[in-house]
This record gives structure tokens, sequence and C-alpha cells, in this order.
């Protein structure tokens, strides 16, 4: 099997902005070009879309824009774990031998057809994710006792570390009375629980073993993947409180690796709401049912910028095809010491955790240096 790597990356600012899709899908790929001179168009030989906007060409509209001549190009459309599912192909092409280079690509808009799940008829007419959300928090609070200003925390956290990251959408520090008294979307949902649909594109590239070192002095690995679904409709979930596609997930991820959970030293997790990232912290494993919140509040006050540190989805903006890509990115930038600000304490192994659909399906990916 050939060694994957990440050979270079670039993003643009999640915005609110009223552009086409394909405009900040070809910006993201100039930065990355920009940033990345060593990386040729003519070496690329295979080309992914990662969007919900699935009414395009996009694939090869974007090849055609940048000058690419794959002979591998498609859309990948999987809600808004798209982006990190597109890595994985990109992942597959290279280590089946199909492709030496391949770019993945996400993008999305801030109305994305995406954030609406029209498919669903056991949701009858709660729809839009804030309603499973909503059900996920009640569950959590009721389970563990958690109080709504404890559960707070975590958009304060992610909000204060989206400071450091120039492409995030948040532009202010919030306070927990902030979130209280921000408006209210449902009887356990404010306003401020949520991450944000926003406009916004990231571009990755993957290479085999021998082309990543002859382009970076510090090369990154994908070395674990785990990818999992366990149904498309969330009434099937058997817990409201834990994620079992990303218990399976993160399983077969460390597997792969031969790594445990207590080895990852910064981690991209899918806050889409308040209630995600503590439950996530404990279905990856890296605390106990019913003390994710606990830990989030001990990152907050330690200024601990382990678990995600560009923001997470509610700092930094949420375009659905974008953003398993953009998490990616970031965890490159931990282990490469590129992060500025956000840096943390010289991290060795990464991991990115990107769902759907109240966690009915999870990617868990493991970057090392």
């Amino acid at each position: 099997m050939n060694k994957v790597g990440i050979a270079a990356y670039g993003i643009t600012p999640f915005t609110k902005n009223d552009e086409k899709i394909e405009t900040v899908m070809l910006r993201s790929l100039k930065e990355l070009f920009k940033t990345n001179p060593s990386i040729q168009q003519d070496q690329i030989q295979s080309v992914i879309v990662s969007t919900n906007n699935n009414s395009k060409y996009l694939a090869p509209v974007l090849s055609e824009m940048a000058g690419i001549k794959p002979k591998i190009s498609h859309t990948i459309e999987s809600l808004c774990n798209s982006g990190s599912n597109s890595i994985v192909s990109a992942y597959s092409y290279i280590s089946a031998g199909l492709a030496d280079v391949v770019l993945v690509t996400g993008a999305e808009r801030y109305d994305s057809p995406g954030q609406i799940l029209e498919w669903d008829e056991s949701r009858g007419e709660y729809k839009h994710p804030m309603f499973w959300a909503s059900i996920f928090t009640k569950s959590y609070k009721r389970q563990f006792s958690i109080s709504d200003e404890r559960l707070a925390i975590v958009s304060v956290k992610n909000h204060k570390q989206a400071q450091e990251n120039p492409n995030a959408i948040s532009d202010k520090k919030i306070t927990v009375e902030d979130v209280l008294k921000s408006r209210k979307i449902t009887d356990d949902l404010r306003l401020l629980d949520c991450s944000r649909p926003v406009t916004g594109a990231a571009s990755i590239i993957l290479a085999k073993e021998d082309i990543i070192k002859k382009n970076s002095q510090t090369p990154v690995w994908i070395t674990g993947i785990g990818q999992q679904t366990t149904s498309a409709g969330f009434t099937k979930n058997a817990s409201f409180s834990s994620m079992e596609s990303t218990k399976r997930a993160v399983n077969d991820a460390l597997k792969m690796c031969n790594k445990k959970i207590s080895d990852v030293d910064v981690a991209e997790l899918h806050d889409a709401f308040s209630v995600c990232e503590p439950i996530a912290l404990e279905s990856l494993g890296f605390s106990n049912p019913g003390q994710g919140i606990h830990m989030v509040e001990e990152l907050y006050n330690t200024e601990n910028f382990k678990i995600n540190p560009r923001g997470g989805l509610i700092g930094s903006g949420h375009p659905l095809g974008a953003t398993g890509i953009a998490q990616t990115i970031e965890i490159t930038q931990q282990l490469e010491g590129n992060a500025n600000k956000r840096q943390t304490d010289n991290p060795k192994t990464g991991l990115v955790h990107n769902m759907s659909a109240a966690a009915t399906s999870s990617t868990v990916l493991v970057l090392e240096k």
C-alpha cells in the first residue's frame, strides 16, 4: 500500500457573502498554488469536489477553470461529512495506485440545500438540524444533570479560539451570559449554541510518499481512517446522548494506525451545536460519559487549544462541503507547527472528527508527522 500524505492546502475566509460556489472554490485553489508553488497543475491526476450543491458539473468545471486535466473527476455529497469522505476517496485512489496526486476541493454557500433534510420522512415537519440538536441537548442535560450555563462554555471557548483564526466568521469573544441571552430557537437550544451556515471553500492535495518527501520539509501523513454509518434517519439512534457511529469510526481509525486516543495531541471535532463537543469527546474516548463538559471547562480555563483550535464549527462557521477539509488543514498546520497563535505544544498526532445528520454517519482521520 502506498503511504499517503498532505502535499498542499489552501482555504478562503468563511463569510456570509453571496458568491457563486465556483468563485469560492477557485479562490481556495489559487491560495493553494500560491502558498505551495512546487505543486503544478499537470501533476494532479484526480479532482474530487465536496459539496451539497450537486446540481452542477463542479469537478470538471473546477478542473477547466484551474487548467487541470484529470483522468478521474467527480463530486461527493454526504451532507456535513462530505469533506472528510472526499479525503477518504482521495486516499483510496493513491493507496490503490490509481493516482499519485489527488486534489480535493470542498465548497458551500450559506444557503446550501444540504441544510434541510427533505428526504427524511422520519423527522416529519422537523427537518432542520436544530431539531435533532435540541433532542440531543435535552437528552444529554437530563441524563448527566448538565445545566444550560455549563453547556454554554462550549460556544464561549470556541468563539474565543476563533479570534486567532483569520478565516473564521466569528469576530468577537462572547460570554456565558451572551449565550443564555441569545434568541431561543427551541426549549433547549439558543442561537449562540449553533454553528452558522456560511460561504467558504477549502482545498487540499494528497500525494504518495515520494512526492510528499520532495515537496515538504515537515511531512504530514494520513495514518488512520474510520468511516461508519449506522442509519439515515436519526430516530434509529440507540442513544441521544452519545454517537454510536463515532465510537465505531474512531476504533477503526486508531486500530489502523496502532494508536490509542491518549496518543492524540490535538483534535478537530464536529461541534455543529454546543452539545456535540462534549458528546464527541465522550464518544471518541477523550473523557468518560458525562465528563465531556468538564473537559471543555478545563480546556477553557487553562487556555488549552487541544480541542478545536481554529474555533470549531461554532466559531469558524460551517460550509458543509468544506468543513472536513478545513478541519484536516488545521490539523496539518498544527503538526507542521504553522498554526501561529493557535499552535499547540509540539503535537505529533492529530485527529479529525466529521459527522453528518445527528451522527448517523461519522468519519475519523488520524494524521501524524
